[in-house]
């Protein structure tokens, strides 16, 4: 005779094993996403400098832009981009003012760094100032979106800082603990995408790389004065 009784308990069984199962695989992503954030601060909190290559691609408002170059950065908060392709720009700064410069222009901005910080706050995490845990609310890992390279771990997780701008940030680590590409996704559904390859770690970098002295001739554009 068919058990209508037994079929439904049955069935809540099913339904309590799925969701148990459920639970335990988003525990689980939680805890691996927790040990490998751990394992990058401890990789980059003990680092003084750092230079890179670095690709970075900018996808929004009908735009996709990719430009490549090198990137120098310092403790404390002193940070060189030196953009090559597909054309000269710099920014740099000294951990007090920064510059962005265009040659082709020939016109410099300035900007207080203290407020430019903010707006490359996802890159602290390439100076170690920062732990990720604690930046980024519910940390997990990303198993939708598949890594550049096999054996890296892509996590994700919503800044805790400037959230009106940015609606989540995108890891990417090496199986060295490294962070090899970032993905800073904008409310307007915008997205800056930097990959980060042939890292050199502890290099001597003069603090002189990091001041900017204007080219003669070259406009000085001060927004920092102006906020002041």
């Amino acid at each position: 005779m068919f058990d209508i009784h037994a079929l439904r308990s049955a069935l809540l069984v099913s339904v309590v094993a799925v969701g148990l199962t459920f639970m335990s695989a988003s525990v689980a992503s939680a805890a691996d996403a927790k040990i490998v954030a751990a394992a990058v601060d401890a990789h980059y909190n003990h680092l003084r400098s750092l230079e890179a290559e670095f690709t970075e691609v900018y996808k929004g408002s009908g735009m996709d832009r990719s430009e490549s170059g090198t990137l120098w950065l310092k403790k404390p908060g002193k940070m060189r981009w030196e953009y090559r392709s597909p054309r000269e720009k710099l920014f740099v700064s000294n951990g007090k003012d920064a510059w962005f410069y265009v040659p082709d222009d020939r016109q410099a901005r300035k900007e207080s760094a203290k407020k430019l910080e903010d707006v490359r706050s996802p890159l602290a995490f390439l100076l170690g100032k920062t732990k990720l845990e604690k930046e980024l609310q519910g940390l997990s890992v990303a198993p939708d979106i598949p890594p550049l390279a096999t054996g890296d771990v892509v996590l994700r997780g919503v800044p805790t800082a400037l959230a009106d701008q940015i609606s989540e940030i995108v890891l990417e680590v090496t199986p060295e603990n490294r962070i090899g590409r970032l993905i800073v996704q904008g409310v307007d559904g915008a997205s800056t995408e930097y990959r980060f390859t042939e890292q050199k770690e502890d290099v001597a970098i003069a603090d002189g790389r990091f001041n900017f002295k204007a080219p003669v001739g070259t406009e000085i554009v001060d927004e920092a004065g102006m906020g002041q």
